[in-house]
């Protein structure tokens, strides 16, 4: 029986304690699936949310993780013609992509540019996606201000690139005044420093009285509040984030307070937004559509993904460091075959 490494994650609990490389047996494509020697795949945030119980499924222990790649075809079976042998193609909608062979249905295995870095294109689907489907579901317009917090991080740096090349202005939270000069110079209108700014009075002063009226956060907590009512009357804000509780494990402290009088006579909008939720409702054709603007964005370069740090999969550990360290831009890549 031929075998493969595959980091599985074995129980709930801090990642470095629970995440394991172990030898599981190499999988075989059923009829209208598809065989891909993983490339490269990312660790994201969402990875080490599962790993400490705290995301929004909770599969069963042990398994493997991650939830994106880049690979090349390596088996097709029955049924499968729209791809051929040793076409590069990254993997939507699959837990378990820290493997070196994966297994998935041929109509969620998309080819994508040749034009992009093995790189790029195993950080293709999450934040991409994410920071299309935020401006996309908010319908921000041209000349419109959009606030946003964790600036600094993956999706907000895509979020400064799509208001480039969309037009809207952007109000950028960060935590530190330090970030602030490289928020300006990767295209961010305004930032808003939260160690040296009150957020609701800054934003009043920049967007008028009134404030905004769209917002997206990825902080939660008391800023996530903050940013809720710094909006106008009948503003949105789609929260898709807790990185203020990011280590906490108790499902009642993942909290945003919300102002009362704010959502009741001023008729303002909270709600969430789940990449993984929209998988499970949106339709093959949204879901094939969605996807091909991202790539068309990355090949033609308004979508610049920047190249993640190469990490074997047998220095998981390190990878598992680098991905929550301080002031990190470079997201840690798990690199199972350099062909």
């Amino acid at each position: 029986m031929e075998t493969m490494r595959a980091l599985v994650a074995t129980a709930v609990g801090e990642p470095a304690d629970v995440l394991r490389l172990e030898t599981w047996p190499i999988p075989t494509a059923g009829p209208r699936q598809v065989r891909v020697r993983v490339q490269a795949a990312p660790i994201n945030p969402n990875d080490l949310h599962i790993m400490r119980g705290r995301y929004g499924i909770a599969p069963p222990m042990p398994t493997p993780l991650g939830q994106e790649a880049v690979g090349l075809v390596d088996a097709l079976g029955d049924g499968v013609n729209q791809l051929r042998i040793g076409q590069r193609v990254v993997t939507v909608g699959l837990l378990g992509t820290w493997q070196d062979y994966i297994v998935h249905n041929a109509a969620q295995v998309l080819p994508v540019p040749d034009g992009l870095s093995t790189s790029s294109a195993a950080q293709l689907v999450t934040n991409p996606l994410t920071a299309t489907l935020l401006v996309s579901e908010l319908d921000v317009q041209p000349g419109e201000w959009l606030l946003q917090t964790a600036a600094g991080s993956t999706v907000g740096r895509l979020v400064l690139q799509l208001s480039g090349h969309q037009g809207f202005k952007t109000i950028n939270v960060v935590r530190r005044q330090s970030a602030a000069a490289e928020i300006r110079a990767l295209g961010g209108t305004e930032v808003i420093s939260t160690d040296v700014d009150d957020l609701r009075t800054r934003v009043a002063e920049i967007a008028g009285g009134e404030g905004v009226r769209k917002a997206i956060d990825a902080v939660g907590g008391q800023i996530g509040a903050d940013v809720s009512r710094s909006l106008s009357p009948f503003g949105t804000t789609l929260v898709y984030g807790a990185l203020s509780t990011h280590r906490q494990t108790e499902p009642g402290k993942l909290t945003v307070p919300l102002f009362a009088r704010s959502l009741i006579y001023e008729s303002k909008t909270v709600r969430g937004f789940w990449l993984y939720r929209w998988f499970q409702t949106a339709t093959p054709k949204q879901i094939r559509g969605a996807l091909t603007n991202v790539f068309q964005l990355a090949d033609s370069g308004v979508l610049r993904i920047p190249e993640g740090t190469p990490v074997r999969p047998e220095d998981a550990a390190e990878g598992l460091r680098l991905a929550e360290a301080p002031g990190r831009t470079a997201k840690p890549l798990l690199i199972f075959s350099q062909q």
